[in-house]
This record gives C-alpha cells, sequence and structure tokens, in this order.
C-alpha cells in the first residue's frame, strides 16, 4: 500500500532531489565495478526498474522482481529486462542463475531477523559461486542526522528513539512502514552468517547524502563534491552510518 498509492519510488531515484541521483550513481558504480558487462543480474525489489534499465541499456541482461504489482506494472512497460511480482524470501530460480543479485529495498522493510537472513540466503542460493550478492540497509544513525534537519521527528516519545538506537525499530515520526534500521557491523554479520564472503559494508552516499536531500538547488559542482566524499569517506567507520544507505557487498 505504501509504494503503491503513499509513496513515488520512481520520482525518489529520479527527480525527487539529488540524493536519489546519488545513490542510484553510487549504487550501479559499485554493481559495474564487481561484475562487468556482459552479465546477468537479479536486481529483488528493483521497483519500477530504474536500476534495472540502466544495467540493461549498458549489456546485462537483468530480471526484476517485486512485491508491488502496480511497480512491476510500470517496469514492463520499460522493455529492456524482465519483470515479475514476486518475494524476496522465496525467489523463484534455480541455484547458479544470476552472475549478481542487488538487493536495493528488501531488508529495510524485514523487521525480523530471521526474515533477513532468508532473504539473503536466497539470494546467495540462486547467485553463481564467485558472483556478488549487493544488499542495501539504512543505518541507524541517519534517522537522528535526520532530526537535526527536521526537528518535528523528535516528537516520537523517548521511548520509541531509544528502540531504534538500541533494535534497529523505526520510530513513528518518520512515516516509514515496518521495517528495520542496520548498523554497519550488523548487516556485515547478518551477510556473513548465510555464508557470503569478503563482506564490506560502505556508506552509498556519503556525508552529503543527507544534504543533497534537504536543498533545492545543487549545482554540478555541488553534486560532483558529494561524489567525492560518497568515494572518499564510503568505507570509514562512523562516517558511514550517516550515509542515507548502506550497502553491504559479498562474494558467494
Amino acid at each position: 500500500a505504501y509504494y503503491g498509492s503513499v509513496f513515488d519510488e520512481h520520482a525518489r531515484l529520479t527527480t525527487r532531489s539529488a540524493q536519489g541521483r546519488l545513490e542510484f550513481e553510487r549504487t550501479q558504480e559499485v554493481v559495474r565495478t564487481a561484475t562487468p558487462a556482459p552479465a546477468r543480474v537479479l536486481d529483488v525489489g528493483g521497483a519500477t526498474g530504474v536500476h534495472a534499465d540502466a544495467l540493461a541499456r549498458s549489456g546485462y541482461q537483468v530480471v526484476l522482481i517485486d512485491p508491488v504489482e502496480s511497480q512491476v506494472a510500470a517496469a514492463r512497460q520499460i522493455g529492456t529486462f524482465t519483470a515479475a511480482v514476486g518475494d524476496a524470501r522465496q525467489l523463484d530460480f534455480p541455484e547458479d542463475s544470476f552472475d549478481a543479485v542487488l538487493m536495493a529495498g528488501p531488508l529495510y522493510h524485514l523487521a525480523e531477523r530471521e526474515e533477513r537472513l532468508q532473504a539473503l540466503n536466497e539470494a546467495r542460493r540462486v547467485c553463481r559461486p564467485g558472483g556478488f550478492v549487493h544488499a542495501a540497509a539504512i543505518p541507524r544513525m541517519l534517522a537522528f542526522a535526520a532530526a537535526a534537519l527536521d526537528p518535528d521527528l523528535l516528537d516520537a516519545s523517548l521511548d520509541a528513539w531509544l528502540d531504534l538506537l538500541r533494535h534497529g525499530a523505526p520510530v513513528p515520526s518518520l512515516r516509514f512502514p515496518g521495517g528495520h534500521f542496520h548498523t554497519p557491523q550488523e548487516l556485515q554479520e547478518e551477510m556473513t552468517a548465510v555464508g557470503l564472503r569478503n563482506v564490506t559494508v560502505i556508506g552509498l552516499e556519503g556525508p552529503a547524502g543527507a544534504a543533497l536531500e534537504s536543498v533545492a538547488e545543487v549545482t554540478d559542482a555541488d553534486f560532483s563534491a558529494a561524489m567525492q566524499l560518497a568515494r572518499t569517506f564510503g568505507d570509514m567507520p562512523d562516517i558511514r552510518d550517516f550515509s542515507n544507505h548502506l550497502l553491504g557487498s559479498g562474494i558467494v
């Protein structure tokens, strides 16, 4: 219901703010560097196909799945990749079907650790040995950075904010559907727990991501500076915690 009628995920990655562009370009950069084209990629929770289309137009064979029927319908209209309704926790593909798996949304909408491990294990199962699984998460500390920019978010009770800090449960004032906010260490542990190797976790948009989401006008120089910050400090402990998203990458 949230993605079907409340929130426009397509606009978030394309036109809503420069943060979406930064998230998009950084994600594409990581996936393409790890697995150059031509390759077969599964986009799990791929929404309307922003990532899938860009990869397909660059020589990748892409399959997208998403649980939101209206988003899958929009993705199918693009025509450069295959799209179907599906669930990250039960992928309808044989073992070793893909060279890489991108999960840019499922983990932060699965509140229970067991279900997140189930989704990660499915991604590992359908990815060939030596292939990469990339999984996005929302860092807990980002919510506190957002509250610094919008103090009204602090209207939630102190207990709710403490529950976010301790357990990763979203606070009501964030208007975010039930899910989970990770620490970088937690994301790395969950990916390692399902058998992925050499797991690294970066802050995807870097320390300027939240600012890009808040300012109306961003020049090319502003964006280039934000990209440089993301590339330079993305893997630095503590600084990566304040990125809009974390991205974990592991080898099957």
